[in-house]
């Protein structure tokens, strides 16, 4: 109820009232003070009005303890009021005692809170707040006892200086008192005070810095006033510049006139002093220069040769960058035309090379075919299917001397009436072969049809023997350049005339694939295939203890035996199980995903190694893939990317790289020695099993159910795929071949000297005949010009007839074949006709051009006009009759096969004034063809002459590099034959060992023939057809039913030969046929995997029991 009370008084806002509501018995209030009534009220408002924003609720009340606390409070506050009153009613006393101690003691009271008081200045603060009490007084007192003061809380305190009694109340008859000092002025005397007192300390610490102030203030100042005087003259400079100069003008005016004045009275004198004084000097100069200069030699050739340069190389610049050269530049590089003796020795050694490298080549290939043909042989000896005879009898062919005999037949070039015989008839068959071979050459049309005109096994001999012969094997840019477009349009006639599917390209076994695969996998591409896959290749070979095995059962078996291995006892295992069986026990399922791991461990090395590569790869194998993809879309144009990059990758990795990698010793990827075991079992399995994963990602096939086991890295397939992708893509990205060399259908015409071939009489025989038969379906248009070429060569010669000799026997002739001519082709049709007007217009281009570069060489002038209006002088005639006899000098000592062509010859014995003639009608006509103008004085054939000269020297360039190329791979090529001949020799070895230990029992074969054996008479063996096909050997004979077959015998007789036997066939008694069996031809095709063959082009035998019939009645087996 009390409470309620106080709360109610309290909003009345009437201390009164609150003060009796807290006087309440029942409130329980203590210390509760009627003189602090009105502070009672105000402090009861506020905390009411605090509470009511804490809670949020303006109706809130107070509690007692509320109440009680604000009651002590002001209580509280009203004590601190009046010490507070009573310290400044202190301070005021003690101003007006001028007592300084009891001020600095009143003025550091608690009671007061003035701050900033320091001891240091009481004085000070006596006299200033004395001043103020005086100011005040001198206003006026008004004698009033009470003053006001500001308390804490923000509350007004007044005090009665009479009574010393203070209340919260004001006084009705309140008049503040004007001459006490209250806190707020003494505080800011005493800040004032402080203030000025820690300034002078600073001043009086930092004296120095207030001296160095000083100073920088009186020398900114100082240099104000000089700016400002600098300014002032500055603006009178015009004035002060004239005062100067009419003073010096003054004087030197006076100077002037009394020295002239000097001189006019000695001039004598004065004249031979200065020309004394002049010669002294010139002299000196002179000496000193000459000197100078002579200190100084060294540096001022190299200054020289530095300034030459310089003008040298923008001369240079000007002439490959400008659009129209001038001609003086021109003139100044136009001997970089000539041939020099560098040059012309380089030509001669890079024919040499290219002579020797193919020559080494086909030697090569000749003996690698023979030693693969003795590794078959040795490897039936082993298996006792051939005698040992045979076999010598072949390795007859390998020894050195037999070799060198074949090379140096090979290499005949001088036949006393063959083909190169000195009469008008063979020298006219040697050019139009030479023709025909020039226009297959640089025509690829022709041989990419010819190609598909013949049966394909026919086609690829003719290909790996004539084609790679015509074109040198790619052995200089401009023949790999013709082999490549050779390439591109024989695949595009394919892809054209042959592909009605697209997966034909990888089903089938396209030929012009299999050339281009062929040819960049032999000794062009084999060192790329090296670089690229010969560290992986190795890492993996010298890794013996790697087995990658994914087959269970293979798996599964080497368990079995090794169980069997460790323990001694028979595994009760069954030896015999299917995947799924092997795939149940838990080793098998280790040791599978231990090998899976190892697989994709190794083959991210091989797939890095690949996709890193593509700048490795070949040439002729990117731009082959790229012309396969666009050929294939243009035939194709509903064919996605995916299927045309996975045709690429079929090129690429499968039928380029996935067989180096399989059979790495096979390609010389690897080093292997002669006679050295080879790769073992394991590390071809290894091989395969990675080549086998590459295939599958290149193709992005994945593992399915045959292959369940293995599905477990179809992931990372579908993930190396993406990379062969890119890989694949990025190979496609290559310029054309124009683009890649640089060449045209006129480059050679440009040319120092003529191609050379060399070819086989054989070989030569074999186009003639090829192109004669096919040459309709070859060029149906009578009008072309293969017709032509034909017609000049009429019918097949013979070898005879091409040889010189006559009277040979077939394996003369056969030997004879093989002898090689080389052939300096030359274009037909490169001469004036009316037929190609265009050739006629560019080789008229071409002798205008030769001849301006032996005029304009001696004959000054801007301009070609300007030069031909020019009359020679008898000097410059002088001079160009002396270049033009070194250049036939250097002629004469120039091989056959680079001399000039006679057009040529007759220009270098013209005079200048005749070739400015010749110059001049060539020009007319030219201008009559619209190949220059006039107009511009011919600018455009000086521009022709400019890229003429950065042509020749890019081609100085490309010579170079083809040396440096050629001299790799003959060095290369000897190096494969010492590995050949050291094979040889060990094949040698090994048959002198196998005749060494028949000799010591005392015999060499068992076989017919044998000369030191037992001696017998070979006796014929009789059958019917009955008894042959009872016994298998005779499957059918054709239009003759079975029934019949009793009625046919076959007498077998062994001949003289060893291996070769006459099978006669007689029907009812009457001889119908007879059949030259050779058994090493049944080795043969039992080799290649042939299980039937005919005999007489109607019986069909099974070779296989041929081969066992032949054994047993003839071979004792």
């Amino acid at each position: 109820m009390a409470i309620g009370l106080i709360n109610d008084a309290v909003d009345e806002g009437d201390a009164r009232k609150t003060l009796e509501a807290l006087l309440l018995p029942s409130a329980k209030l203590a210390d509760v003070s009627p003189p602090v009534a009105e502070h009672y009220q105000e402090m009861l408002i506020r905390t009411k009005r605090e509470k009511a924003q804490e809670t949020q609720d303006d109706s809130a009340v107070l509690w007692l303890d509320e109440i009680q606390d604000t009651v002590w409070r002001s209580n509280k506050d009203t004590e601190d009021a009046k010490r507070f009153s009573q310290g400044i009613l202190t301070i005021n006393e003690a101003v007006d005692d001028g007592d300084t101690g009891r001020i600095l003691s009143a003025l550091r009271s608690s009671d007061v809170g003035l701050y900033g008081v320091t001891s240091e200045c009481e004085d000070i603060y006596q006299q200033e707040l004395t001043e103020a009490k005086q100011a005040r007084i001198a206003e006026g007192d008004n004698g009033s006892p009470w003053v006001r003061h500001w308390v804490k809380g923000g509350y007004h305190y007044y005090y009665n200086l009479q009574t010393k009694e203070g209340s919260w109340e004001q006084p009705a008859d309140f008049v503040q008192n004007n001459t006490q000092l209250s806190r707020e002025d003494i505080q800011s005397t005493v800040s004032g005070v402080t203030a000025a007192y820690n300034r002078e300390q600073l001043w009086m610490a930092n004296e120095g810095l207030l001296t160095k102030l000083q100073a920088r203030c009186r020398g900114y100042m100082l240099r104000q006033q000089l700016h400002q005087r600098m300014g002032f003259l500055e603006r009178q400079k015009p004035a002060i510049l004239t005062i100067q100069s009419n003073w010096r003008g003054y004087k030197q005016r006076k100077a002037y006139k009394d020295r002239r004045q000097h001189f006019k009275d000695n001039s004598a004198a004065v004249v031979k002093l200065q020309a004394l004084f002049r010669m002294l000097l010139a002299r000196k100069k002179y000496r000193d220069r000459l000197k100078y200069f002579k200190d100084h030699v060294a540096d001022i050739i190299k200054i020289q040769a530095f300034i030459r340069a310089n003008k040298a190389r923008d001369d240079y610049k000007t002439l490959i960058s400008a659009e129209q050269p001038p001609m003086g530049v021109v003139r100044k590089f136009v001997h970089l035309l000539d041939q020099s003796d560098q040059d012309f020795q380089e030509e001669v050694e890079l024919m040499r090379l290219r002579e020797e490298v193919v020559t080494r080549i086909r030697s090569n290939q000749q003996l690698e075919n023979d030693l693969n043909t003795m590794d078959i042989k040795i490897g039936l000896l082993v298996k006792n299917k051939v005698t040992l005879q045979e076999v010598v009898s072949h390795s007859k062919k390998l020894t050195r001397k037999n070799k060198a005999q074949l090379s140096d037949m090979m290499k005949i070039d001088r036949q006393k009436g063959g083909l190169k015989g000195l009469s008008k008839e063979k020298r006219m068959k040697l050019e139009a072969y030479q023709n025909l071979f020039y226009l297959l050459q640089t025509n690829p049309t022709y041989l990419a049809k010819l190609i598909f005109q013949m049966p394909q096994n026919k086609s690829t001999k003719f290909m790996d023997s004539v084609i790679f012969t015509l074109y040198n094997y790619a052995s200089n840019q401009r023949e790999e350049y013709l082999l490549l477009k050779l390439f591109k349009t024989a695949l595009q006639e394919e892809i054209k005339s042959k592909v009605d599917q697209l997966h034909e390209i990888i089903t089938g076994n396209p030929t012009v694939i299999k050339m281009v695969v062929s040819f960049n996998r032999g000794a062009r591409g084999q060192n790329a295939l090296r670089q690229i896959l010969a560290p992986v290749v190795k890492e993996i070979i010298e890794e013996r203890g790697m087995n990658i095995k994914t087959d269970p059962i293979d798996i599964y078996k080497a368990w079995v035996n090794q169980m069997e291995s460790q323990t001694g006892e028979a595994s009760k295992l069954p030896y015999d199980v299917t995947p799924d069986q092997a795939l149940a026990h838990e080793e098998v399922r280790l040791r599978l995903d231990g090998s899976i791991k190892n697989m994709r461990n190794v083959t991210d090395k091989f797939l890095a190694a690949i996709a890193t590569s593509v700048d490795k790869i070949p040439y002729g194998m990117r731009i082959i893939a790229k012309v396969l993809r666009d050929s294939l879309h243009e035939k194709f144009p509903d064919a996605t990317d995916e299927e045309l990059i996975k045709i690429v990758g079929n090129l690429l990795y499968y039928r380029y790289m996935n067989p180096a990698i399989v059979a790495p010793d096979a390609f010389d990827i690897i080093d292997m020695s002669a006679g050295g075991g080879g790769l073992s079992t394991d590390q071809r399995r290894n091989l395969g099993s990675i080549a086998k994963v590459l295939q599958h990602a290149a193709s992005n096939k994945m593992f399915d159910k045959e292959y369940c086991h293995l599905a477990s890295i179809n992931e990372y397939l579908s993930h190396a795929h993406l990379k062969f992708r890119r890989f694949f893509q990025s190979a496609c990205e290559v310029p054309e071949l124009e683009d890649k060399f640089n060449v045209d259908e006129y480059s050679d015409l440009v040319t120092l000297n003529k191609p050379v071939i060399y070819i086989s009489i054989g070989e030569i025989i074999n186009t003639h005949t090829l192109f004669l038969d096919h040459q309709d379906a070859i060029a149906p248009d009578h009008n072309d010009p293969i017709h032509e070429l034909l017609e000049d060569l009429g019918e097949v010669p013979t070898i005879e007839s091409l040889i010189g000799e006559a009277g040979l026997s077939e394996a003369g002739k056969e030997l004879l074949a093989k002898t090689e001519v080389s052939l300096s082709l030359t274009n037909k049709f490169d001469v004036s006709g009316g037929e190609n007007e265009e050739m006629n217009a560019r080789t008229l281009l071409m002798n205008t051009k030769r001849l301006m570069v032996d005029v304009i060489r001696f004959q000054p002038g801007d301009t070609l006009t300007e030069i031909l209006e020019c009359p020679s002088s008898t000097v410059q005639e002088a001079e160009h009759q002396r270049a033009m006899q070194r250049r036939a000098v250097r002629d004469a000592k120039t091989p056959e096969k680079m001399k000039r062509n006679q057009a040529q010859v007759d220009e270098n014995l013209m005079s200048l004034t005749e070739k400015k003639e010749k110059i001049d009608q060539n020009l007319k006509k030219l201008t009559a063809l619209g190949k220059v103008n006039p107009t511009n004085k011919y600018q455009d054939l000086i521009n022709d002459v400019a890229k003429d000269i950065r042509n020749q020297r890019r081609y100085r360039q490309r010579r170079k590099a083809e040396l440096v190329r050629l001299q790799q791979t003959y060095s290369g090529l000897i190096s494969k034959t010492a590995f050949y001949e050291e094979q040889t020799d060990y094949y040698n070895q090994y048959i002198k060992t196998c005749m060494d230990n028949l000799a010591s029992k005392g015999k060499l074969s068992k076989k017919p023939g044998d000369v030191k054996g037992k001696k017998s008479k070979q006796v014929s063996q009789r059958y019917t057809a009955a008894r042959l096909h009872e016994k298998g050997v005779l499957l059918e004979i054709e239009d003759l039913s079975s029934s019949q077959f009793k009625n046919v015998i076959f007498d077998i007789c062994p001949t003289e030969e060893v291996g070769d036997f006459e099978v006669k066939a007689k029907f009812m008694g009457v001889q119908m046929d007879s059949f030259m069996l050779h058994y090493q031809d049944l080795l043969q095709l039992q080799y290649e995997g042939v299980a039937v063959m005919k005999l007489f082009d109607k019986a069909k035998v099974n070779v296989n029991l041929l081969i066992f019939l032949l054994n047993k009645k003839f071979y004792g087996k």
